[in-house]
């Protein structure tokens, strides 16, 4: 959004973020898969300078606070408080050179415990708050710290008494040391739709790798965590597969478990998805969101005891079917929305949600795990249909490997028998009928160095790309054939080649040349920029500010209002959003949202104006095979005012806007830009979203409507105050104004004089009529009429009406005569009664 002066807030600020989804990774989990010696700051600044810009960095602590000022200490002595029938007094050795004296109220304090102690300065946490140990009385005796029961560290949820250490540990040792408290620092990283490869911890280690490698820090080689092969101990549990819909679903793997054990998960796994920010589950559920954070490939893990019939079914159900998600809901599913199913029902939304009895539980024995590539439109289509918005759909939608299916369903089965037992019961199972290839792209060294502005040698090149996963299948002189691996799906051409090359090249490595080489531009700007330069001028001068509102809107508008053509609405194959799922047929909306999201945070005063483009589907404008004739673009100027135009003061009070003061506006518009504006004619009929509204009109073509807009179109976007809106053509606009010819005239020599008329006329007679009569009649000397008074009363018929106009004459060559000025005002009495049947009062 433009704007000068204070800061407007645009109605659709979310679209800056260039669709950014905001993805969470773990310095400590990225260190599994490659070894180097860089601080997490300096780590964020590397992943930044490569393409995944880091937003933040946050300190992550398995348990909250990390256990600093906890200590294991040896209760020396125990008595009993002589002032308490419940309270002991001990002394504790921490492995300082002086016992602390500690007050204890636990019932199971005995002298010879190995314990744990919060010193003094350290901070103890509850769910909702905390508070610091400090050196005290209680009831007489000195207290220099607590001992701790496992909820006051965090360590667990009982409170029956302090917690009790082995006799073993070491008194001294640190808390966090004993426990094995792990410290981690997450990154929070905004990935762009077209990096499906990097929506993972593995792809972010990978891009890492590239850049330490290019700039020559010591670092181990990537790893990807090995995996053993899967032997099943039985085959007498297999679920067919039968896949309807290859092209939405062009490989399914699946594997098959019996008699595992679902519980929680170890700590460590907990820590990980915790780390991250995932809620764990139960160890099955949390290794499948493991392995998507780890290598970006969704897995998806079936109770195979609610597999009706043995059988998944890939394929889609008729349209309008209900079907009950995992959390309850129920949602009615499209045609286009692909399913898995089992003999009698649909059990999970591919891609992107599971049903209600898909998942796993604590009763759950048997499970078959799930692992596909799905095609990226169609998830993309039912997750935004649905409005589901999962991790799953995120990285389907934007391409996920079909080569690394097989891969991850071991990494999950290996990990499922380390830690949740159970029996293979089935050998992979793996249906790929038609292989994807990799593609393959010609890259020279010139097309590098014309594109980036940089000589890079070829062996630079290779090392660059090889280190992203991508294979140099050949090499012949200064050219590369470059396969493309497919977890890269944005690579298409030699120039997105070469962007991978800079990104991890290093931007700033492209040193800036001495010399700049510009050539001007002869032409003459384009008069629509000159124009719309002017009287952007003009508006922001006068405390306007410009708006930049998306051309993408909500198509309920179409549904909400009956005065917008719905017939004429474009609408988005695929949009981003239900609110952005239409091309807009009026700019009055957005500068409506615009209104409200300022008047929400307290800026209430607004003068708006913009440039901008309307879309209309109309079939008629077709001619021939050409089906783009039927889209129409049309070039708006619009302007928005609502609150006060002069704010109270010390030397005058607030002034609204309203409609006049639009009205000057438009009139001082004109003028500016030279506008004919004696050629306008005016119309006053009634119109669905102005409460009252005028229209000019040039040749019989509308060139701007204006007025207040009605409070039935103003009550769903929650507007109280009243608004004004013009609407100007501006095409058209702009094609006369530009065509009008400025001539030079003298300052005239000569006064001018002035003469009044009050007339009687009909009440449907308007002072447009009455000026457009007075110009024709009074010729090049009547320089301005203007209306000062109206009167209507019982002075004069009830059906009549009075008019007091003023008339300025002025002769370019001679002092007027008053016989000549009568004479001119004698023509105008005539006309006015010839043409409208005015008499004078």
């Amino acid at each position: 959004m433009y704007f000068c002066g204070s800061i407007l807030i645009s109605s659709k600020t979310k679209i800056k973020k260039l669709n950014k989804r905001y993805m969470k990774i773990s310095f400590n989990w990225l260190k599994q898969y490659i070894s180097f010696h860089l601080d997490p700051e300096e780590t964020g600044k590397m992943l930044t300078s490569c393409g995944l810009e880091v937003e933040s960095i946050e300190l992550f602590e398995t348990i909250k606070g990390g256990l600093k000022g906890f200590v294991i200490g040896e209760v020396l002595t125990c008595e009993d408080h002589p002032d308490s029938d419940h309270l002991h007094v001990t002394t504790v050795n921490i492995g300082e050179n002086t016992p602390l004296n500690i007050v204890c109220g636990a019932a199971n304090v005995k002298a010879g415990q190995k314990v744990v102690v919060a010193t003094i300065g350290t901070t103890i946490y509850s769910e909702d708050s905390s508070f610091v140990i400090k050196k005290s009385k209680i009831r007489g005796c000195a207290s220099e710290g607590m001992i701790c029961a496992e909820d006051e560290m965090g360590v667990g949820h009982s409170h029956d008494g302090i917690m009790v250490l082995p006799e073993n540990v070491v008194v001294g040792t640190l808390a966090s040391d004993y426990f094995k408290i792990e410290n981690d620092y997450i990154f929070e990283i905004g990935i762009t739709p077209n990096r499906s490869d990097a929506t993972s911890h593995f792809g972010v280690a990978r891009d890492l790798f590239a850049v330490l490698k290019q700039n020559n820090i010591s670092c181990s080689q990537l790893l990807l965590p090995s995996t053993t092969d899967i032997i099943p101990t039985s085959k007498n549990h297999k679920v067919s597969i039968d896949i309807e819909n290859h092209a939405a679903c062009p490989r399914y793997t699946g594997l098959c478990f019996e008699n595992v054990n679902v519980t929680d998960s170890p700590e460590w796994l907990q820590n990980r998805l915790k780390s991250i920010g995932i809620r764990p589950v139960n160890n099955i559920v949390d290794i499948t969101q493991y392995v998507m954070f780890e290598i970006g490939q969704p897995l998806h893990a079936f109770d195979s005891d609610f597999i009706i019939g043995n059988k998944i079914v890939v394929k889609n159900l008729p349209n309008g079917t209900p079907f009950i998600t995992l959390d309850g809901n129920e949602v009615k599913l499209h045609e286009e929305d692909l399913m898995i199913c089992n003999q009698k029902e649909g059990m999970c939304i591919a891609g992107v949600y599971g049903g209600l009895h898909s998942g796993v539980t604590s009763k759950t024995k048997n499970i078959f795990i799930e692992s596909a590539y799905f095609n990226p439109v169609s998830v993309r289509k039912t997750s935004k249909r649905h409005n589901l918005k999962t991790d799953a759909s995120f990285r389907f939608e934007r391409g996920c490997d079909p080569e690394i299916t097989v891969y991850a369903i071991k990494r999950a089965a290996n990990l499922i028998q380390d830690i949740a037992g159970g029996s293979l019961v089935s050998e992979i199972i793996d249906i790929y009928p038609t292989e994807i290839e990799r593609p393959t792209i010609t890259l020279s060294v010139s097309e590098v160095e014309k594109l980036i502005g940089k000589y890079i040698d070829l062996n630079t090149i290779s090392n660059i790309l090889v280190s992203l996963g991508f294979e140099i299948s050949h090499v012949d002189g200064e050219h590369l054939l470059v396969t493309v691996p497919l977890n890269k799906s944005d690579i298409t051409r030699p120039v997105d080649l070469i962007e991978d090359i800079l990104r991890v090249y290093g931007y700033n490595n492209v040193e800036i040349p001495e010399k700049l080489y510009y050539t001007p531009n002869k032409k003459a700007e384009s008069s629509l920029s000159q124009m719309q330069l002017l009287i952007s001028q003009y508006l922001v001068g006068n405390g306007f500010y410009e708006v930049m509102n998306n051309s993408i809107t909500s198509g309920r508008y179409a549904e909400m209002f009956d005065f917008i053509n719905e017939k004429e609405r474009i609408d988005l194959v695929n949009p981003l959003s239900s609110d952005l799922n239409a091309m807009r047929q009026t700019m009055l909306f957005s500068g409506l949202e615009t209104i409200i999201r300022n008047t929400n945070t307290r800026n209430i005063n607004l003068q708006l104006f913009e440039f901008g483009k309307t879309y209309h589907f109309n079939p008629e404008t077709q001619k021939g095979d050409d089906v783009t004739q039927r889209y129409v673009e049309k070039d708006e100027f619009a302007i928005w005012l609502t609150g006060e135009r002069l704010e109270s003061s010390w030397y005058q009070k607030s002034v609204d806007v309203d409609f006049f003061y639009l009205k000057n506006i438009i009139h001082n518009i004109f003028a500016k830009v030279n506008f004919p504006s004696s050629e306008i004619t005016l119309e006053t009929i009634e119109h669905p979203y102005f409460l009252e509204h005028l229209i000019y009109k040039y040749e019989n073509q509308v060139l701007v409507q204006f007025g207040q807009i009605h409070p039935k179109v103003l009550k769903p976007f929650d507007i109280k105050k009243p608004v004004f809106y013009a609407e100007f053509h501006f095409k058209l606009f702009q094609n006369i104004a530009t065509n009008q010819i400025v001539q030079y005239k003298n300052i005239p020599s000569y006064p001018t004089v002035k003469r009044d008329l009050a007339l009687v006329l009909d009440k449907n007679i308007t002072y447009d009529i009455l000026e457009q009569i007075a110009y024709k009649a009074g010729g090049s000397k009547l320089k301005k009429v203007s209306l000062f008074d109206v009167y209507e009363g019982d002075k004069i018929d009830s059906n009549k009406k009075s008019y007091a106009l003023n008339f300025v004459l002025q002769h370019q060559e001679k002092t007027f005569t008053e016989e000549e000025i009568n004479k001119i005002m004698n023509k105008l009495i005539s006309a006015f009664d010839r043409e409208c049947g005015a008499k004078l009062r």
